[in-house]
């Protein structure tokens, strides 16, 4: 019987049975979609690029480049090795197999890149009317006149990073942080943890990464950033899906094993190899709080795996300079300070808080590797207060715990962590953003 004829009939089949039977028999296939045109194209007026640029996960083969839009587009790069970009590759927003429609940001992964390089770059993106499956088409396409170049990492990259923290959305101290970066010129910058505060709408996050409200829009647009997430950016729906916003390295970046793990990174710049490590939620996964929607556990004991191979990884091993970078600190001095491992529900009267002030737990799997590994440096954030803690002989490395959001005097102060390796030594110059004064620096000679 023929398709048509067939559906035909039965669909009068169907008409003819009493309204019980037609509610429990099982569907039929759905005919093929006939295009329908769409006479309100989405986004139709207005420009298309949102944002300027950002660069991500900074890497030795590849870069993150995300932007917003205003409407459905296919955002994509123009890259390539001269300023004029004459030998410019086109990459397309997504992964393999399809290209990532998206109507708020467009994230594209740009690899096969040469390490310690220099290349430049220009944002474009297709408007896209889709109607369905069979029924898509390009309204238009736009281009960023600005273009803009960035330096991969590498052992041959300048040895120079910058670390931020806790910024959790004050724009007059992301604004001098930024302005101070930007005067420093370093490789990549560290964001370590607590950007945002609870993030319920994924505006929030394109406003927070991608339009921050101060003058400087196009900040990460030629220092690429990397991510340690704090507790806070954890917390909200949207925040739940905070790769929608900072993506993820794609999968043939990484082992099958780690595919979740997309915000981990061991990065080789210079002199110095950079570790990424994510300690997760302040307060236990079994506290009522949270209703068993935290799974913190098993993701810290997944990145222990992670942290022992790429430990091991020749570019990483063979760095003069190893400094590993986490929000919640994985030491700290005082007695009263909760260690983030106290059930069930994180309180304690032998501690201030009821949450964690440093993470035991985390410190217990990552510590033994770290020093195995003769790491000399675990710079942290959360506790709002700057601190050094020296290396002692049952802990062999240093602990920088960076300062808070406020530039009023008397809430602590916001701290800019520079490390720059200079005259064969790694140098770690902590400036106070709010007074513009240097209140500490430590000189690190190379691991073994």
């Amino acid at each position: 019987m023929k398709r048509r004829a067939f559906l035909k009939g039965s669909a009068m089949i169907l008409a003819a049975a009493g309204a019980s039977d037609i509610l429990h028999a099982a569907p039929l296939a759905a005919p093929e979609a006939e295009p329908v045109p769409d006479e309100s194209p989405e986004g139709a007026e207005g420009a298309l690029i949102a944002s300027a640029p950002m660069l991500q996960n900074y890497a030795e083969n590849s870069i993150g480049v995300v932007f917003a839009v205003s409407a459905l587009a296919n955002g994509y790069v123009l890259i390539g090795e001269k300023p004029d970009l004459s030998d410019a590759r086109k990459v397309k927003c997504g992964g393999f197999r399809t290209t990532a429609l998206d109507d708020k940001v467009s994230q594209i992964r740009v690899s096969g890149l040469k390490p310690s390089t220099t290349y430049y770059y220009r944002i474009g993106a297709d408007r896209i009317h889709y109607g369905n499956g069979y029924n898509m088409k390009i309204l238009g396409n736009e281009e960023a006149s600005e273009i803009y170049s960035f330096k991969t990492a590498g052992a041959k990259s300048a040895g120079h990073f910058c670390v931020i923290n806790d910024t959790h959305v004050h724009w007059d101290t992301m604004t001098k942080l930024t302005d101070k970066i930007d005067a420093l010129a370093p490789s990549c910058v560290i964001w370590n943890g607590d950007i945002s505060n609870r993030e319920e709408k994924i505006g929030n996050l394109i406003k927070i990464y991608l339009k921050p409200e101060m003058e400087r829009k196009d900040y990460a647009s030629r220092i690429p950033y990397l991510l340690c997430p704090g507790n806070h950016d954890q917390r909200g729906r949207a925040n739940r899906r905070l790769e929608d916003v900072w993506m993820f390295r794609q999968n043939e970046e990484r082992s099958p094993r780690d595919w979740d793990l997309g915000r981990n990174f061991a990065v080789r710049m210079g002199d110095v190899a950079l570790i990424g490590l994510d300690t997760g939620e302040a307060k236990l996964d079994t506290n009522p709080l949270f209703a068993g929607l935290f799974n913190n556990g098993a993701y810290r004991e997944a990145q222990t795996l992670w942290l022992k191979d790429v430990l091991k990884r020749k570019e990483i091993a063979k760095a003069p300079y190893l400094v590993a970078f986490c929000h919640i600190p994985l030491f700290d001095p005082r007695e009263d300070a909760n260690p983030g491992d106290i059930a069930p529900a994180d309180t304690d009267p032998r501690y201030t808080t009821d949450y964690a002030a440093w993470q035991r737990t985390c410190a217990r799997m990552w510590a033994p590797l770290l020093e195995k590994a003769h790491c000399q440096l675990v710079i942290t954030g959360h506790q709002h207060c700057f601190r050094y803690d020296e290396p002692t002989k049952d802990r062999p490395w240093a602990q920088i715990v960076g300062g808070g959001p406020h530039l009023k005097p008397g809430k602590g102060f916001p701290t800019l962590i520079e490390g720059q390796v200079r005259d064969g030594k790694l140098v770690i110059t902590v400036h106070d953003i709010a007074t513009d004064t240097i209140p500490g620096t430590h000189t690190f000679k190379p691991r073994r």
